[in-house]
């Protein structure tokens, strides 16, 4: 299978798996997945409910510091709250720029996961907010899943009752759909 290849998934209750077993969580179902393409992969859950990108901002240097090994690959989904909120897209945008910059500068690649606002957020803050991962990511030259609930946002027996949070079978759905985007940012291996 190759050597372990370190992935952090830091985010929110999106990544956090809230209201779902931790094992039903979106990284420790993307885990299984990896491995069970071959790709020896261990994800460790950094995700916290109701992150802005802000506080992600706040942790970010000191979650990787954390880690037993230096991640090869940061995975980072964060903005939803901040959209919730009705927070300035620049703020956002400003908030995982730095993240982004304190990855490059440890050597780790990134993977932005990105978000959609809600159309009732009005023309201007939609078309801002759903361009900044797009912009980020061609600035930064990251990797890029342009609107990771793609997969399942049409879908309201996938959500749970809030309609924010997948349940266990749309978590399942999500990593069907981004595993591949995943292993083909993580570096290649000779196995």
């Amino acid at each position: 299978m190759g050597p372990e290849m370190d992935i952090v998934a830091f985010g929110n209750s999106l990544f956090a798996g809230y209201n779902v077993d931790k094992e039903d969580s979106y990284p420790s179902k993307l885990q299984n997945a990896l491995r069970a393409r071959g790709v020896n992969a261990r994800v460790s859950n950094a995700g916290i409910s109701g992150d802005t990108s802000a506080a992600g901002l706040q942790r970010f240097a000191f979650t990787l510091d954390a880690q037993d090994y230096e991640p090869e690959l940061v995975i980072i989904e964060l903005g939803g709250n901040d959209l919730l909120r009705g927070l300035s897209p620049d703020q956002t945008r400003a908030n995982i720029a730095a993240m982004i910059e304190e990855a490059q500068r440890r050597g780790i690649q990134v993977l932005l996961m990105g978000m959609r606002a809600p159309p009732n957020y009005g023309p201007e803050y939609q078309a801002e907010f759903d361009a900044l991962y797009a912009d980020l990511a061609s600035e930064y030259g990251t990797a890029l899943i342009p609107f990771w609930l793609e997969s399942i946002y049409q879908d309201p027996t996938l959500f749970q009752s809030d309609r924010i949070h997948p349940t266990e079978i749309g978590i399942e759905r999500l990593v069907a759909a981004t595993v591949e985007n995943v292993a083909e940012v993580l570096p290649e291996t000779d196995s």
